[in-house]
């Protein structure tokens, strides 16, 4: 609940902060306060308390949660007022926010996170982002720079040499962690290795959306997209063996 409030709070100041920008935009054109239908001061009013809200219910569970909530509300405010117009810094202030989701998750839950589950999802976070701004320059084409400063200083092929790295980094540390998790639990069950499969099919599947012109807005492709559905379905299927079986 609390990172659900902190990061309604940091979405509202983002596109109080990029409003001109979203009006220029095909698709963010409609959000609520570029389309007027949202007022800027509500939104600010808004977008403060569920900021200051998400932090407080953050130390509720325990400090360290707390500790985690401000760390991603300071990288998500950051990059909506300058790491956003820097490139390369853009790609890796996104993938961060996601990782210390994950981590603030974690230590609400008390589960504790090994190295190699938290590279996998930093690549992964990475993966998924540099895909929708690649999505995003393929859409937009020239007009890139009315939408998103930093789409002018890449280029196409060097996206796809990011998302290429992304994508095997993610592969190779999720086998590492599943390989190690399997030697943790102390099963025979090969339930482990053999999710990497559905996990590499996954990833497959989704660099293929992006080939295919989609992937500018991630989840519309994960909510519509069944062939990714069945294959997380398979994941959680195989995994949830090997742990019901460890």
């Amino acid at each position: 609940m609390a990172l659900s409030l902190a990061a309604s709070g940091t979405y509202f100041w983002n596109d109080i902060l990029d409003v001109e920008a979203d009006r220029s935009h095909p698709q963010k054109k409609f959000r609520p306060i570029a389309a007027g239908l949202v007022s800027l001061p509500t939104a600010r009013i808004v977008g403060t308390l569920l900021l200051v809200a998400g932090v407080a219910v953050g130390f509720v569970p325990d400090w360290r949660c707390g500790v985690a909530v401000i760390t991603y509300v300071v990288l998500t405010v950051s990059y909506s007022a300058f790491l956003k117009h820097q490139p390369v810094l853009d790609l890796i202030a996104v993938a961060a926010g996601f990782v210390i989701r994950a981590i603030a998750g974690a230590e609400a839950a008390g589960v504790e996170m090994s190295t190699w589950f938290l590279l996998c999802v930093s690549f992964g976070a990475l993966f998924i982002v540099t895909g929708k701004r690649y999505a995003e320059m393929r859409d937009i084409g020239e007009d890139v720079a009315s939408t998103r400063a930093t789409l002018t200083s890449y280029s196409l092929d060097y996206l796809r040499m990011v998302l290429a790295v992304s994508l095997g980094a993610t592969l190779v540390s999720y086998c590492t962690w599943a390989f190690a998790t399997k030697e943790i639990s102390g099963t025979s069950w090969p339930s482990y290795e053999l999710s990497i499969v559905p996990m590499l099919a996954a990833l497959m599947r989704y660099l293929l959306a992006l080939e295919q012109g989609h992937g500018a807005a991630p989840e519309e492709v994960f909510a519509s997209d069944r062939t990714l559905q069945f294959l997380g379905v398979m994941w959680v299927i195989i995994f949830g063996l090997g742990v019901y079986i460890g």
